[in-house]
């Protein structure tokens, strides 16, 4: 099972940096699709939800996505080894 994809098929990652709508950028603290969790948003805490993504927005604090904002777009990659 792959991930949730941007608009433009950019698969979400965990640490990536997004912009859910113009103007309200965030980053991927987890993802129930990839299996990936930051130590802050641990797997236990966190599977409950089922699918999608948790993303840390600027503007909105945390936001559950199942399915990806129309206008998310990414906007930064995150390196770092996981």
């Amino acid at each position: 099972m792959g991930g949730m994809k941007c608009a433009d098929g950019s698969e979400v990652r965990l640490g990536d940096r997004v912009e859910l709508w113009p103007g309200n950028p965030g980053t991927v603290v987890f993802s129930i699709d990839t299996d990936e969790y930051s130590d802050a948003y641990p797997r236990e805490q966190r599977d409950y939800l089922g699918s999608g993504v948790m993303v840390l927005s600027e503007k909105a604090g945390l936001i559950h996505y199942e399915q990806p904002e129309p206008s998310m777009r990414l906007l930064a990659r995150d390196t770092a080894d996981k």
